[in-house]
């Protein structure tokens, strides 16, 4: 059996740093996809490096009572997100947009083809941390629990968020039927 992302990260804090490895293996792909669905495919090619080198950088700050790693790495890439577009806004390149989902299969569950643009205006109404936490349930599966663990929040304020992003698309988009954004539900910690 394979050992814990905690226990590889404890061993490469030991003495055997090259073990990090396999924590950007195990989360390489996952991590890529949300670069990806916020800042489009190429940008997220740019910084997954960077993500990998900020982890390993920090990877002291990981509690390693948690059985993965893909929270705390979510936290990572956030901060590396943030920080490319700072840094594109100080060199004039303008806001960060909101990226249409490059997946398919989930651009087939939203008819992304004539709903995504109604939706996407309707996500860009929302609070930046409110949207952040919608979307990490949406598109990336996580628990309220492991939302807190990479936003460095509390549970109940992920929580409060969540019900806050939702009620507030249930009054922008109305009665469309076409879009149910509302469904979205946060699996169990």
């Amino acid at each position: 059996m394979d050992p814990s992302d905690g226990e590889v990260i404890a061993d490469s804090l030991l003495g055997h740093p090259e073990v990090f490895a396999d924590i950007v293996r195990r989360h390489s792909n996952v991590v890529h996809g949300y670069l990806a669905r916020r800042a489009g495919r190429e940008t997220a090619d740019e910084l997954l490096g960077e993500v990998r080198l900020r982890a390993f950088r920090s990877r002291h700050t990981y509690d390693g009572r948690s059985p993965s790693a893909r929270p705390w790495l979510y936290g990572v890439a956030r901060n590396t997100l943030r920080a490319h577009w700072r840094l594109n806004r100080l060199d004039g390149a303008g806001e960060a947009e909101l990226i249409d989902d490059p997946w398919p299969d989930v651009d087939a569950r939203l008819d992304a083809l004539q709903q995504g643009p109604v939706l996407r205006d309707a996500l860009g109404t929302l609070d930046p941390d409110d949207r952040e936490v919608l979307l990490l349930v949406a598109w990336e599966h996580l628990a309220p629990a492991e939302i807190a663990v990479s936003l460095g929040v509390p549970s109940g304020t992920v929580r409060w968020r969540l019900h806050r992003a939702r009620k507030q698309l249930q009054n922008r988009l109305g009665d469309n039927s076409a879009i149910r954004p509302l469904n979205i539900q946060p699996k169990e910690a």
